[in-house]
Formats: C-alpha cells, structure tokens, sequence
C-alpha cells in the first residue's frame, strides 16, 4: 500500500472536518439560540475527535496533517450563508445551511469508502465508517430540526 496515497485520502477528510470545525465554531458565536449553539458546539467536537483520530493515524504514517480547508470554495459560501441567516434570525434557513454542510461532510466520506478504499487498510475503514456514522447522527439532528419546523 502506498502510504503517501493513504495520507492524502486522510487529509481529504481531515480538511472537510476542519471546515465543520470552523464553520460551527463561528455559528456558535453568531447565534442567539441556546439550542442551536449546544448543538453547533457539539457538532465541532465531532470534527475535533475525527481529526485528532485521521491525524494521529496520518503522524503514524510519516505524513503531515493538513490544517487548511477545502480549496473548492463551498463552505466559504456555506458558511456565509449561515452567518447571513444568523444574522437575519431566520431559523429555517440556518438549518437548511447546516444540513447542506453535513451533505457535504458525507458526500467526501462516501466518496472515500467507495472510491478510495483500495488505499486503506482494515483499521483505517473501520475507524473512518465509525467517523461516517457519527457525521451521520448529526445530520440527522439537523435534518429533523429542520423539518419540525416546516410541519409546525
């Protein structure tokens, strides 16, 4: 196996953990409401524990851990678009900017199992399926916040 082809796959998803980590570190700040910010607080501690697990994994390999974000520009503009509806209260579109976000933090994973999996042995799918599996639960929350409020 090709352990830099393996460190890179890591730091893919230690970049799109580093964007959730800030991208919920500054909606906590820009929030008013008591559950969302224990919410956001609590869906960058996900991202935390995930990267100290890819980056402990990516220093077992020889590799450096990534510190930067994505490249493609998609949660920049996520981001501001929650900081926008944070400003403006809205609730609804909070949620939907959040539930974009976590599409996309399980869209790099799914992409990780299903096309890069050849690079990674049995320890590192197991640990990044329990990682998926955690980003999946918070998803869900944000998807049911969400659409309480469209049948209430």
């Amino acid at each position: 196996m090709d352990n830099e082809k393996t460190i890179e796959v890591l730091n893919s998803l230690v970049q799109i953990n580093n964007d959730r980590i800030e991208g919920y570190k500054t909606a906590t700040k820009e929030t008013e409401e008591q559950d969302l910010e224990t919410m956001f607080a609590q869906f960058a501690k996900t991202s935390e524990k995930n990267k100290q697990e890819l980056s402990a994994e990516i220093i077992r390999l020889g590799g450096t851990p990534t510190d930067g974000t994505k490249d493609s520009g998609k949660f920049f503009r996520l981001w501001m678009d929650v900081k926008a509806a944070l400003t403006g209260k809205d609730r609804k579109a909070i949620l939907n900017s959040c539930e974009f976000g976590e599409d996309q933090a399980l869209d790099t994973y799914d992409e990780v199992q299903e096309k890069e999996a050849e690079h990674l042995n049995a320890e590192q799918r197991t640990m990044i399926d329990a990682q998926y599996d955690l980003l999946k639960v918070d998803h869900n929350t944000v998807k049911t916040m969400r659409d309480a409020l469209v049948e209430a």
